[in-house]
């Protein structure tokens, strides 16, 4: 998916009562996210700038017949349900960020070499390079491919998502792979066939993150909504850790991932491991 050289737009603004959600009406949140509501940890305070296309005239792309950042959005705000989450339409111009709340941003999407990174493009590597806001970016669907190699997508064969590249490693971001389920200790999960993997570079490994994103019926799969999980932990952690920087709330995430609830833990593969939110909210305080 290009950006589009043209004025972002503001699609909606949405605040949820956490009194309005109970259990998520889809079955890809581990339950340790229903263990953080019940403490009281539901995104409050934090925003979610989900960064998509939202509508057929400015032609999204179709997933079970709603439009692909319908997905992202949804799946944002069940995870955390009390976060404030802003809808903007891919394009060119820059989304700020909002002063005193922990920013994160959510980008479902990859920028295919030889297209230079857009205005909006390059502020987000911006805020992930300078610790402004958490960037969670999917890492991409071409079936066991590293994060950096060249896609065999049809549409941009042989292009590497210089998107991905150029979020790899930086202070603040994180790249979403894909689980087939949420794993175990005794019960543990594969990568999804189709999701993108780490790869040899330690770079990558350092900020890669996965989540399961089990496939049912009426249900889509993909690392761009492996990429809302993660910004919904992001945001449940710093409604917890309300004085925490972007990059320490980052840092919490890679660091508290689990390599016992994936087969055979490799880096290459699953880079720090199985996002837990559980072990994410479990100290007094984090730097």
């Amino acid at each position: 998916m290009k950006s589009k050289a043209k004025k972002a737009v503001l699609i909606t603004f949405v605040t949820v009562s956490s009194a309005t959600v109970a259990q998520p009406p889809y079955q890809y949140q581990s339950p340790e996210v229903w263990a953080a509501w019940a403490q009281g940890y539901k995104g409050q305070g934090t925003q979610i700038n989900v960064i998509d296309t939202f509508s057929v005239s400015a032609g999204c792309e179709l997933v079970y017949g709603q439009c692909h950042g319908s997905w992202t959005n949804t799946l944002a705000k069940n995870t955390a349900p009390s976060a404030t989450v802003n809808l903007y339409q891919q394009s060119n111009s820059v989304v700020g960020i909002t002063p005193n709340t922990l920013n994160i941003f959510n980008l479902s999407y990859g920028l295919y070499s030889p297209i230079a990174r857009s205005a909006q493009d390059s502020a987000f590597v911006s805020y992930a390079q300078t610790g402004k806001a958490i960037v969670v970016k999917s890492a991409g669907n071409d079936y066991g491919l590293a994060v950096g190699d060249a896609t065999r997508t049809p549409a941009f064969a042989g292009k590497v998502d210089v998107l991905a590249t150029s979020l790899a490693g930086q202070p603040s971001a994180i790249l979403a792979g894909a689980l087939s389920k949420n794993g175990t200790p005794s019960s543990p999960a594969s990568m999804a066939n189709y999701s993108q993997v780490a790869g040899a570079s330690p770079v990558v490994q350092s900020n890669f993150l996965v989540v399961g994103v089990t496939e049912s019926a009426g249900l889509p799969r993909g690392t761009s909504f492996a990429a809302p999980i993660v910004a919904g932990y992001a945001a449940i952690l710093g409604s917890k850790f309300t004085s925490a920087s972007a990059t320490a709330v980052t840092n919490q995430l890679l660091n508290t991932a689990r390599t016992d609830t994936v087969v055979g833990y490799n880096p290459a593969t699953y880079g720090r491991g199985e996002a837990s939110i559980t072990r994410a909210l479990a100290p007094a305080s984090i730097r």
